[in-house]
């Protein structure tokens, strides 16, 4: 449940974070403007509240949510916003040239995203990207609180049975580092992949 969760939920938080990233450097006012109020919103306010929110309180507006719909939202959204302030800023990093060169080379704005800027952008972007899939994977633990049976969800469980709270919860830290270590190396995997060949 734990991986599934994560999973998905870095699906919604990484289009999130590349739409609203994107959305950002718009040239239309409005559309920055509810970018940038979903950003703040969510960057602002707590993932612990908004989970409870989702999933409690959106039920007094006629919206009832499935647990697993409602958790992987919340963290999706949450971690979607801290994501599109790493796109934003690696897209704004590209030297000013680069865009220069595709307008001299008569490419539409378009194109001069696709072909020159995200490529040269995505390279600086994993790390912290990375950086947010692991955060990502720790805050899962958090919809054991709405119901879901997760890692931490099945650790209380246990605990509350046989009451072995430190021999449970030091292997909780190990399953978890168990599963967030080979993020890690993924990540430094395509970090090199992504930088091979440029100085």
């Amino acid at each position: 449940m734990t991986i599934e969760i994560t999973l998905l939920s870095a699906i919604v938080a990484f289009l999130a974070a590349f739409i609203a990233g994107l959305a950002r450097l718009s040239k239309n006012i409005p559309i920055r403007w509810i970018t940038a109020i979903y950003v703040e919103f969510f960057r602002g306010t707590s993932l612990l509240v908004q989970l409870f929110w989702l999933y409690f309180a959106l039920p007094m507006f006629g919206v009832s949510l499935p647990p697993l719909i409602a958790g992987v939202l919340a963290l999706g959204l949450n971690y979607g916003a801290y994501g599109s302030e790493v796109v934003r800023s690696s897209i704004l990093a590209v030297p000013k040239g680069q865009y220069e060169a595709g307008v001299a080379l008569n490419m539409l704005p378009s194109q001069r995203m696709r072909l020159i800027i995200l490529p040269q952008a995505l390279s600086m972007m994993l790390p912290g990207l990375g950086n947010l899939l692991i955060e990502l994977l720790k805050g899962t633990s958090l919809v054991s609180l709405i119901t879901l049976s997760d890692l931490t969800y099945q650790a209380m469980i246990l605990r509350a049975t046989n009451f072995r709270t430190t021999a449970i919860f030091s292997l909780l830290l190990v399953l978890y580092f168990i599963m967030a270590y080979p993020l890690t190396l993924g990540v430094r995997w395509l970090e090199r992949r992504a930088s091979a060949g440029r100085l």
